[in-house]
């Protein structure tokens, strides 16, 4: 079967050029019109190869071996059967065959699409709830139609492709043989009605592509990885269909001087020999870049833990807080002046 003499057209064709012919002989013969039921369908499956750019594809490269379902040289493999890269998902065969795609064909096909994003934060962020904004390219509803895809003022009809019922017939041919399935409708993407007039603006689609800002509120404590979910905030749906949901995904950046580990933190303290020693109170900058008072036990040897409970990353849950554990790193002089070393000289005369 040579689809593109069924259609009436070359090889080179443009998708429009498929689609004016595929509109002119659909009308001409549509059952409904006391056409040729026959040549109908042949129509319908040659616009569904010819309109698909991968189908077409294929069909291009394959010919005779596409249409007819040979399998002469196929390699048997997990997922099916396959030829220099054309495949049958025997999933999608048997799928087809037994109605197990009856629920996605039930679905919304109008709504839009989720739109995920990934978004970076500094540590000290996560210490409180932030708003952000962000800018997103996506598809909006058309203002001029309100979404419904047609000319203010007009009405819509019912698609005649598929007489209102969203769905064609398609013979599908694979290896097992050729069978009928009903697929969406190209014409009016499953709605079963079209605009009388198309939408100047949209093009009949209900929707453009625009610049959004939206308002994100991420929850204090949150972790690298965590994905927010932003309902009715994704790409608008087709011809009114509802909106997609946004996710984000928070990733937060290495800090230079704290670690997180889970809700704690943890930071490394330089301290003297003589604090070490005899002990003392320092000041440090926390998380928040607040100062804290640091009280060192006299006799602190290098490595050791203080550990200030509730002052590390709030629970994302909303109650307490993670602890702040400070490393204490006794520092060893590099450069001397002649006075310490006199000095150190006399402590090391009386042992130490």
């Amino acid at each position: 079967m040579d689809y593109y003499k069924i259609l009436g057209v070359s090889s080179s064709a443009t998708p429009e050029e498929i689609k004016k012919a595929y509109r002119k002989l659909a009308h001409k013969y549509h059952p409904d019109k006391g056409g040729d039921e026959k040549k109908f369908k042949e129509i319908n499956e040659a616009y569904q190869i010819l309109s698909d750019k991968d189908k077409k594809s294929q069909y291009d490269r394959f010919g005779g071996s596409f249409q007819d379902g040979g399998f002469n040289d196929f390699d048997f493999n997990a997922s099916g059967f396959s030829q220099e890269g054309f495949e049958f998902d025997l999933g999608e065969i048997f799928g087809d065959l037994f109605g197990s795609r009856s629920s996605r064909a039930k679905a919304d096909l109008r709504r839009g699409q989720d739109i995920k994003v990934d978004m970076e934060i500094d540590l000290k962020e996560v210490l409180i709830q932030q708003k952000k904004e962000i800018s997103l390219y996506k598809l909006t509803t058309c203002n001029r139609c309100q979404g419904k895809g047609a000319e203010p003022n007009t009405s819509t009809k019912k698609c005649f492709s598929c007489s209102g019922t969203g769905q064609v017939q398609q013979v599908k041919r694979t290896f097992l043989g050729s069978f009928n399935r009903m697929i969406i409708c190209p014409e009016c993407k499953g709605e079963g009605i079209i605009p009388e007039k198309p939408c100047n603006v949209c093009r009949g689609e209900g929707r453009v592509k625009e610049k959004e800002k939206i308002n994100i509120i991420i929850p204090a404590g949150i972790d690298t990885n965590q994905v927010l979910k932003i309902t009715g905030k994704g790409e608008a749906g087709r011809r009114g269909g509802g909106p997609g949901d946004l996710y984000v995904r928070i990733f937060i950046k290495k800090h230079p001087y704290f670690e997180r580990r889970g809700d704690d933190l943890y930071t490394q303290v330089p301290i003297s020999f003589s604090q070490a020693a005899l002990g003392g109170e320092i000041v440090i900058m926390s998380l928040d870049e607040k100062k804290v008072s640091l009280k060192i036990p006299a006799g602190t040897e290098s490595g050791n833990m203080l550990k200030f409970s509730g002052k590390g990353i709030p629970h994302f849950n909303g109650y307490g807080r993670g602890n702040m554990y400070l490393n204490l790193i006794v520092k060893t002089p590099k450069r001397l002046s002649r006075k310490q070393k006199e000095l150190l000289q006399k402590l090391k005369q009386e042992g130490i």
